[in-house]
């Protein structure tokens, strides 16, 4: 049976498709230089068509109610531009680095006074107690039944001689879980590495 998107994601596909096309347009010049591509249309066209297919294979993991689905919202689309690229002989080091630009380009439209709300409000104590409720709630089961696909983590409290104010312990990643589904161990890494600049971003 083909797979179909996700109702919920089909609620946000205009501003993740449009998400997109604003990667696309930031890492034109670098694509031209570093890749070494000369047909962007092309590239464009197919990175659009890889998204469709992304689209349908995304996890849903609970929607508005888990804090991962901005997660994969926001950072699945790497893999369309990674498959794209890579089927074109780009290295996997270069397409990182492209995609590693390009999203501090993507966070850099943001005005400052944002950017610094939004790290405001991921270090809040009201964002820490969705954190750890989140968190216990991922350790689950019936969780884990429910949504194989998801990421499963514990929220760390700092000991008496820590420096941090807290951490999070990822246990199994839902992007780890996707790459392994659907043959993307070799961009993975790519995504990794997404993941940290998206943590100072607001949870939905």
């Amino acid at each position: 049976m083909a797979e179909i998107i996700h109702p919920f994601y089909e609620s946000h596909r205009g501003t993740m498709e449009a998400a997109m096309r604003h990667r696309l347009d930031l890492a034109e010049a670098m694509l031209c230089e570093r890749a070494d591509l000369s047909d962007i249309d092309r590239i464009r066209r197919e990175v659009m068509d890889e998204f469709e297919i992304v689209l349908n294979q995304m996890p849903y993991v609970g929607g508005a109610a888990s804090r991962m689905s901005d997660f994969f919202m926001r950072l699945m689309g790497f893999m369309a531009i990674s498959r794209v690229l890579l089927r074109h002989g780009v290295p996997v080091s270069v397409i990182g680095e492209i995609e590693r630009e390009t999203y501090k380009a993507q966070l850099l439209t943001m005005p400052e006074a944002e950017r610094l709300a939004s790290g405001h409000q991921f270090m809040s104590s009201e964002n820490q107690a969705l954190l750890r409720e989140q968190a216990a709630e991922s350790m689950t089961e019936s969780h884990q039944k429910e949504f194989p696909e998801d990421f499963v983590y514990d929220f760390v409290e700092p000991g008496p001689v820590d420096s941090f104010e807290f951490g999070i312990n990822y246990k199994a990643c839902g992007f780890c879980k996707f790459a392994a589904r659907h043959g993307d161990k070799e961009i993975l890494p790519n995504i990794c590495g997404r993941i940290a600049s998206s943590r100072m971003l607001p949870e939905n």
